[in-house]
This record gives structure tokens, sequence and C-alpha cells, in this order.
């Protein structure tokens, strides 16, 4: 897997050092810090020095801004992608007008950090060819003395029932010997927990809507892409369910 080549532009020090952290942290793509800057000139200076993937910039800086930056590697063939990273939500038209692949705001989650490097990869692959390599991840399922391969964007959901998982794609439902904390913590841009014994792909949230099983008539539920069964969400997840609606990644 390619690791992406980033360069971290802000005139904030605390600024840069949490963008260091957060990627430090970051997995499928990784991403490696190769410098810093404090402005858009020592920028520019380390742009026509180094072989870079990304750009993690911030827009309001002394000198050249980093609107003014990004208009300049436009220019440039082969230039790196660019991530704006920004307290301010107000230029964000003007930045995809440059073509920047994402556009993040202040404080940056670290989940919203590695969707934007995602999209990074896939921008640079489609620019570059394979050497940026977005890898498809697979859980290998065991099943009546068979292994078979379901690439994790498939699954839809998961769901913890007694000492297995039960993984739903489109097609079908597997068992899989594992844990819902595990993929919680691995894969938080990808899987939202609706409930304490269920996580569901972001991607595949279609509504929320009321819900009545018959116990709980002031119940939710997830229609997903795809399947006709609704999955339940309980009510210490909703708030986090509906942040998910509004910000699927």
């Amino acid at each position: 897997m390619h690791v992406l080549r980033t360069l971290i532009v802000d005139d904030e020090t605390l600024a840069r050092s949490r963008l260091r952290t957060l990627l430090a942290a970051c997995r499928a793509p990784a991403a490696e810090v190769v410098g810093e800057a404090a402005n858009g000139a020592d920028a520019q200076a380390q742009l026509l020095a180094a072989d870079l993937d990304l750009v993690l910039l911030d827009i309001h800086m002394p000198g050249i801004d980093g609107i003014e930056l990004a208009r300049s590697l436009r220019q440039r063939p082969g230039a790196p992608a660019v991530v704006f990273v920004t307290a301010h939500a107000t230029h964000a038209v003007t930045a995809f007008e440059l073509e920047a692949v994402d556009y993040l705001t202040k404080p940056v989650r670290a989940e919203r950090l590695q969707q934007a490097l995602q999209k990074a990869a896939r921008s640079l692959r489609e620019q570059r060819g394979p050497m940026i390599d977005v890898p498809q991840e697979v859980l290998l399922i065991q099943d009546r003395g068979r292994t078979e391969r379901v690439l994790l964007t498939d699954v839809l959901y998961l769901k913890s029932e007694y000492k297995y998982l039960t993984v739903r794609t489109a097609a079908r439902s597997h068992i899989y010997d594992g844990s819902l904390a595990e993929f919680e913590e691995r894969y938080p841009a990808r899987f939202v927990r609706v409930h304490r014994n269920a996580l569901v792909a972001r991607q595949a949230i279609r509504a929320l809507q009321k819900y009545d099983d018959g116990e709980d008539a002031e119940g939710w539920a997830l229609r997903l892409d795809g399947i006709p069964e609704p999955v339940v969400v309980s009510r210490r997840q909703l708030a986090a369910v509906r942040e998910a609606l509004k910000d699927p990644r």
C-alpha cells in the first residue's frame, strides 16, 4: 500500500502538531509527514524540493494564503492533491473550484481526516495511475469447510449474536468469528454504532424512521441500501446516528 507523502501548511504550531498526531493513526491509506510549513512561501519552497502526494493546507496565513498557493499548484503537472483544513467554512466553493479533493473544518476529527486521505488517494490514482493503491480489505468467512472472501466495502451491517457476528451484505448473511469492538476501533470512518450489538456502514444509510417492533412504539430504525430489513437504533446511539446522516463521510 502506498503511503501518502504529506506536507502540512498552517501558521499555527498547535494546529500542525494536532494534524501530525492524527495522521500518525491513519491507515488505509496511511500518511507520512515529510514537512511542515508556517506560511505559503515556505510551502512553495518545500513543494519544489520534495516529491509529495498531499498538502494539508490552511487558508488564512500571512503573505501567500492557502487559496493562492492552491491556485499555483493547479498549474503544475503531477501536483499533489490538496485538502484544505481551516476554521472557516466560507471558502468551500472556491476550494472545490480549485479542485481540492476535500475541505475540512477545525477541529478536525480523526475519522473525517481518514476519509479525506481516501479521497486524496483515489484522486491521485486517477491522475497518476496505479502507484496509489487503496486496498480492498476483505473478511475471510469460514463456512462449512469452505473459505469465502467478503469485501469490507460490501458489508452493510454487523450484528453481535452470541459468540459470533452476523455480517450482512446485499446478497446474503454470513457468520464471522470476531468482535464489534474490533471493527469499531479499526474502521471508525466506515462504520457507526447504532446499538450495543450492531454497527452499520455509514455509506449504506438511507433513512432513519420511527419503528414499532411490537415492544417499543417510540423506537427508531435505519433503512439501508440493498436490503429490506430495518436495523434498530437504540436511544443511546440516536444522536450519533443523526450525526452520521448529516455527515456520511
